[in-house]
């Protein structure tokens, strides 16, 4: 296949951060995003170039583009963190050329390009290799949430409880941990905030789904965290009913935050409890996790994730795909209604 001189894409037009907006809701992309052509260039030792089949929005992505995600914005280049693609060249680096005419998920490295377009840019050591019977729509967003799911699963497996929290439960990651949770006889607790998102998650393995809404949910919470026990309470919210849910867990115990959904700034009503009930408070950011983490773990995570969407025990509910060339006019209103998730097709 001949090598392209560009790509388009979806190209980020702002730099650094900006911690002004923590919202994810967009009225336009335009003051974000532009759709531009960009010339690719020359790969570096360790980098490869993919032929974008799809590519995920996740809400990382979304709060990377306010400007408030760990990584600053780098303006020229395609945004969009995660895809499925082909490998069509490579640099030098044996990995590299271990999946050269592979497909493969991906995530994106510094110094690559985005997957917001028709070609990217990335590391050969972010990409995982595809079995032939993971459909494109699951490969498209196989690392991030269910990666994350995965490995903070593994945290609750590490604690002497059979029981861990999870606010946003009805998302796709709190998904994926639930159906994990069932599998290794854990009893995963999911706060949700709508009765209809209850019966689906008890179909799913939760052992307890209660909504936050309701006027006794505080005094449900404490007698299911009293009968359950749960040591970890895992977080993409983080607002008021997080700190009432922290107060509410047993001594010992972890609030580990992994997203922040809400614009609001919660209050510790008792610091003390880190002191005196041994409470910690702490971050998970799967970029950290494979910066870290040793690389058979890695494999062996990849691998269990892979085979858990080959034999169809998770898929991956999609909102809408959306042609690269039609998003800047339908993203807004796909990001505000989706209740499952948006990818891109160039």
């Amino acid at each position: 296949m001949s090598i392209p001189e560009a790509l388009f894409g979806l190209i980020v037009t702002n730099e650094g951060h900006d911690f002004s907006d923590f919202s994810m809701d967009f009225d336009s992309m335009e003051p974000y995003l532009r759709p531009a052509g960009m010339a690719i260039p020359e790969l570096q030792s360790g980098q490869v170039l993919i032929k974008v089949r799809m590519a995920a929005i996740n809400p990382s992505d979304r709060v990377y583009l306010k400007g408030a995600y760990g990584q600053p914005r780098v303006k020229g280049i395609a945004g969009g963190f995660e895809g499925v693609g082909d490998v069509i060249a490579v640099g030098s680096g044996l990995y590299g050329k271990a999946l050269d005419g592979r497909r493969v998920s991906f995530v994106t490295a510094p110094g690559g390009s985005g997957s917001w377009a028709d070609y990217a840019i990335t590391d050969a050591k972010f990409c995982i290799p595809l079995r032939d019977e993971v459909k494109d729509e699951d490969a498209a967003g196989l690392i991030v949430n269910p990666v994350t799911a995965a490995a903070m699963h593994a945290i609750a497996k590490k604690t002497k409880s059979s029981s861990f929290v999870l606010t946003a439960g009805a998302s796709q990651l709190s998904k994926f941990m639930i159906a994990l949770g069932r599998d290794s006889g854990m009893r995963p607790i999911a706060i949700v905030r709508r009765d209809e998102q209850i019966g689906p998650l008890m179909g799913l393995g939760a052992a307890h789904v209660l909504n936050l809404t309701d006027k006794d949910f505080d005094d449900r919470l404490a007698n299911v965290i009293s009968a359950e026990e749960p040591r970890t309470f895992f977080d993409a919210v983080v607002d008021d009913v997080s700190t009432r849910i922290h107060d509410t867990m047993p001594s010992r115990s972890r609030w580990v935050i992994y997203g922040k959904l809400s614009t609001d700034v919660p209050k510790l009503s008792d610091p003390g409890q880190m002191i005196f009930r041994g409470k910690q408070i702490e971050g998970f950011w799967l970029t950290e996790w494979i910066r870290s983490t040793p690389l058979p773990m890695q494999i062996n995570t990849y691998r269990a994730v892979q085979a858990r969407f080959a034999d169809g025990r998770w898929s991956t509910s999609i909102a809408e795909v959306i042609p690269l060339d039609e998003a800047m006019e339908r993203l807004p209103s796909a990001l505000a209604k989706a209740t499952g998730k948006v990818l891109l097709k160039p």
